[in-house]
């Protein structure tokens, strides 16, 4: 079962199992050392947008249970993490943070995230990042290949997925230490009601996402159409991106 953020219930969906049909033919050509990437944290209000890199061993078997980070629950999450940690090759976590989103909005502030988690694995042969084709990503980062739901059906990017997710969340509860009225510690910095309501209370910090329309909106109590199309959630929110 896969809770639907968007409707609120539960759902009986099919778990899609990420496989290693992308990475095996690299490894046959040679390309060693291939590197899965994603990124966590583009649709909430606030804080860091999240990305790491993943290099899995050559002809590696999956560690059972690993797929898209949405699809787990935190604790699941948070058992995986530390054996991809333990058997990857290397991995790197890059962010971009509240004031790169606000300079250069989420998108590109989103492939900044990604080329620093690339460069924190040092050499690598390719790239498998979640997505589409990036505009000069090659130039920054080598030979890659974009997968549309990479981060579903690509075992290297499901990895990425985990990492980044448990790192951003880990940060989000550091932040609720700091600012308990929001709730980050369950909710991502996701616009809940719980949020929403205590943005209502006690305006924005430095950690919201001042280029995010939706907040100036919010604060201006015009809400006439600011979520549509928004998560929405009082549970534990997956990763939307």
């Amino acid at each position: 079962p896969v809770h639907d953020v968007r409707r609120g219930t539960i759902e009986a969906m099919a778990v899609i199992v990420p496989a290693l049909r992308w990475e095996r033919p690299l490894w046959r050509d040679g390309a060693m050392r291939v590197a899965g990437v994603d990124e966590v944290g583009v649709a909430p209000t606030c804080g860091a947008v999240v990305a790491a890199a993943v290099i899995m061993p050559p002809n590696c078997h999956r560690i059972p249970g690993v797929r898209d980070s949405k699809t787990l629950s935190a604790a699941q999450r948070e058992r995986l993490a530390p054996i991809i940690r333990r058997r990857a090759v290397a991995i790197g976590v890059g962010a971009a943070s509240v004031a790169d989103i606000d300079n250069l909005n989420i998108y590109h502030a989103t492939h900044l995230a990604m080329r620093r988690a690339i460069a924190r694995i040092g050499a690598h042969d390719h790239v498998l990042v979640d997505g589409l084709r990036i505009a000069g990503f090659e130039r920054e980062v080598g030979p890659y290949t974009a997968i549309v739901d990479g981060d579903a059906l690509v075992y290297s990017i499901a990895c990425a997925s985990v990492v980044a997710k448990t790192v951003r969340d880990r940060m989000m509860g550091r932040l609720a230490v700091r600012y308990p009225q929001y709730g980050w510690e369950r909710n991502q910095g996701y616009a809940t009601k719980e949020h929403r309501d205590a943005i209502r209370a006690h305006g924005l910090t430095p950690h919201h996402r001042r280029s995010f329309q939706a907040l100036h909106v919010l604060l201006a109590g015009d809400q006439l159409g600011l979520f549509d199309g928004v998560p929405v959630m009082d549970e534990e929110p997956g990763e939307a991106d």
